[in-house]
């Protein structure tokens, strides 16, 4: 049964023979600049397994990129979307209303950290389309026009959301882009400038944001400060929680409103439902959170949620969509949810988490290519540097990890500002034995490669 397999790699070469024929194909009607990152070409898949073309099995540490928190196929997330198919797929929410959109909102209003008493939801497709949405909302909410994002920020490929995320590789050629969006520097403790001392860290990264107002745009002009919890294309950095509760208090004093970008750490990935629930711990509670990704095992579907006095704050026809809340993703999500809750995955990201961590700590000691571990339950970033002492980022070396683990049947994925850092994105429902089997491939492909 895939599901609980190991590894195995049955061909001489990979791509195998079937699989080479398809990327063939693929190259000659898909644009270039959707990269084949990997020769594994898809057959069939089952909880944290991929079976290619060529029967060769890959333990998938990628989740199609965080999506699937409940692994590929969860038997009861495709009967919940069967039984659906067999009433409806499709009916526009701005037109007729199913219930399926309503007990969504529903339950996501009930579970979602977010600040206030009465809290409404609504869907689109995606997470660019989830953070362009808690844009409009606070700049409808505020009456204001600019946002503050962050160094190493990812939020999408939207016009607007290319312009939110850092990483400018992603938006070559693209502009240009909208006005109005001012970024700050995210608190990047490993990579503090030299000599600092860590407890003036905090002030240094609140001094950035201050910097904004003085510099580009007043604080009585800015709508949201839009955070992730944990950056993900910007290297699986957790934020601070004396930074948060620093930054909530900045935005009280002016009236901004707190965004949490959980497109990626949302839906059990960091030991919680929502990563933003680890801000609790310091009083702090975002005013929206936007979130795509694992919301339904990977049916299409994001979702903004906040408090009902920011939601109502948009003109009629200003948000919505067609396709947004569709019946198949919201039936997949709510049997996601339930999932999640009734077998606890997000103690069971805890417990892979820990496993991870503490491996990853050992092979920081153990090699002088590993600079830093850094993560939340099940979201686990590993940084590649040259030496220890220089922090010199290693892109070269930490590309010949993935590939190294690719060959041996396992499927990581890097990140970070400067490429160096690979990412921990594994589904929840990995058995021990594939946890242990992708452990000790990933560590012989540091060996090998380092060397």
């Amino acid at each position: 049964m895939l599901r609980e397999d190991l590894p195995q790699i049955v061909t001489e070469t990979l791509p195998g023979p079937k699989a080479q024929a398809i990327i063939d194909r693929r190259s000659k009607v898909i644009p270039a600049a959707i990269r084949c990152g990997y020769p594994v070409v898809m057959d069939h898949a089952e909880g944290a397994m991929i079976e290619d073309v060529d029967g060769n099995k890959f333990l998938d540490w990628i989740g199609g990129v965080g999506v699937l928190n409940i692994g590929h196929c969860h038997p009861e997330v495709v009967e919940a979307v069967k039984a659906q198919a067999d009433k409806y797929f499709h009916g526009m929410f701005n037109v007729v209303t199913h219930e399926g959109y309503v007990a969504l909102a529903e339950k996501l209003a009930d579970i979602a950290p977010v600040k206030g008493e009465h809290v409404k939801a609504y869907f689109t497709n995606s997470g660019a389309e989830a953070d362009e949405n808690a844009v409009k909302i606070a700049k409808a909410f505020t009456k204001r026009p600019n946002i503050i994002v962050f160094s190493g920020a990812f939020h999408g490929r939207t016009l607007l959301t290319m312009s939110m995320t850092s990483k400018k590789a992603y938006a070559v050629g693209m502009g240009p882009f909208p006005d109005g969006i001012f970024r700050a520097q995210f608190p990047y403790y490993y990579r503090n400038p030299e000599g600092m001392p860590q407890e003036k860290a905090c002030d240094y990264y609140m001094d950035s944001i201050k910097a904004v107002f003085e510099q580009c745009a007043p604080a009585d002009t800015i709508a949201a400060i839009v955070v992730e919890p944990l950056q993900g294309e910007g290297g699986f950095i957790p934020a601070p929680l004396e930074w948060i509760r620093a930054v909530r208090d900045l935005c009280d004093q002016h009236g901004i409103l707190l965004v949490a970008d959980e497109v990626q750490t949302g839906f059990c990935r960091t030991g919680k439902m929502f990563a933003s629930e680890y801000w609790e711990e310091v009083g702090v509670q975002p005013d929206i959170i936007a979130t795509a990704k694992s919301i339904a095992a990977g049916v299409p579907l994001s979702a903004i949620i906040a408090r009902d006095e920011i939601m109502d704050a948009p003109a009629p026809g200003t948000i919505g969509g067609t396709f947004g809340g569709n019946a198949l993703a919201c039936a997949a999500s709510l049997k996601t949810i339930e999932i999640m809750e009734r077998d606890h995955l997000a103690d069971r990201s805890l417990e892979i988490g820990k496993k991870v961590m503490d491996r990853y700590l050992e092979m920081k000691e153990k090699y002088e290519c590993v600079g830093d571990v850094r993560g939340l339950g099940g979201m686990i970033g590993i940084e590649f540097v040259k030496d220890k002492t220089s922090k010199e980022p290693d892109a070269a070396l930490t590309a010949a990890v993935i590939n190294e683990c690719t060959a041996n049947g396992l499927l990581v994925e890097g990140a970070g500002t400067y490429n160096n850092v690979i990412r921990f994105l594994a589904p929840l429902v990995m058995t021990d034995e594939q946890l242990e089997a992708g452990l000790t491939i990933f560590e012989n492909a540091v060996t090998k490669c380092s060397k």
